[in-house]
């Protein structure tokens, strides 16, 4: 009978080697992402949330803005499942309306201050000198401010928050620390030799960027971003809660929650708090593990680990 010995099993393990070798970093990243399971389970998570959002017209029949007077904080039944609030609106079809109206503003926020943070921290890393100086004491402006004092204060200057305009205030008060971690990584890499080769052959400001400083860049700036908006999802629905979010009766989660402040809903009624207070718990859970699964895919050191 004839024997394995290792001299043949040699060239097997250098084809899985040279496989493994040739595999491009995206098909490493999204490898090491997929054995993430809570990134996994956040992302199914997250996708319910966001189908239910899109399909509210097929799951409930009520609008969610209609009042209803002779149906002032009904107990859930057969017509409405959670209930109706104050005015005699539906709750469920408030909670589906309403994560319609946080998840965008939470990714609408998110892409605004990101776009913001992108560019002047390529500008402040990559060309330095003084508008480096001036963009980051403007940073040191801005983050000296407590963060929901600043967005208060602009808040309560406004007539009306629309909520175009109510992710326009965050992000203006929130770009400073994303436009600090781009600077930073375009100035880890802006003396490395492949920079100052494609310098050297001739190549333009732009195509330096776009080609070789976002590639190595665009992990950080993924998983901060990831994690940012659930950040945003957390501060407008804090906001709505206190009044200075997305008025009154334009849906959210926010808004919802803020029936809790009376005692008496408190109490006998936990079905109009308690579902999007979950909402916007499994939401943000969900977008922190997807956030922490990119953080690993991207981190090189983790595929070793």
């Amino acid at each position: 009978m004839h024997s394995i010995n290792e001299d043949e099993l040699q060239p097997q393990e250098s084809t899985t080697q040279m496989v493994r070798k040739h595999r491009s970093p995206f098909q490493l990243s999204l490898q090491r992402f997929l054995k993430n399971k809570l990134a996994i389970a956040g992302m199914v998570v997250l996708t319910i949330m966001i189908c239910a959002a899109i399909f509210a017209p097929l799951l409930t029949d009520h609008d969610p803005l209609e009042h209803n007077l002779m149906k002032v904080e009904q107990s859930p039944n057969s017509e409405h499942i959670l209930g109706t609030d104050s005015s005699g609106r539906d709750n469920f079809a408030r909670l589906l309306y309403g994560g319609r109206i946080s998840l965008v503003i939470g990714f609408s926020t998110m892409l605004s201050t990101l776009l913001i943070g992108l560019i002047l921290g390529v500008i402040s890393g990559y060309y330095g000198g003084k508008i480096d100086s001036i963009i980051m004491r403007l940073s040191d402006l801005v983050l000296a401010l407590p963060f929901l004092v600043l967005a208060l204060t602009i808040i309560a200057i406004m007539k009306k928050v629309t909520i175009g305009l109510f992710v326009v205030i965050i992000a203006i008060v929130s770009w400073p620390s994303l436009t600090r971690i781009i600077r930073g990584t375009f100035l880890s890499l802006k003396e490395q030799e492949f920079v100052l080769g494609a310098r050297a052959i001739g190549a333009s400001d732009f195509r330096i960027i776009l080609r070789h400083f976002l590639p190595n860049a665009i992990g950080p700036i993924i998983v901060n971003a990831t994690l940012m908006m659930a950040t945003m999802i957390i501060v407008e629905s804090g906001l709505s809660f206190i009044g200075m979010g997305i008025p009154q009766p334009t849906p959210t989660w926010g808004n919802m929650i803020s029936e809790a402040q009376g005692l008496r809903i408190l109490r006998y009624h936990p079905e109009a708090w308690i579902p999007p207070g979950l909402a916007i718990l499994l939401t943000v859970l969900s977008i922190n593990f997807i956030g922490d699964g990119l953080r690993d895919a991207f981190d090189p050191k983790s595929e070793r680990r």
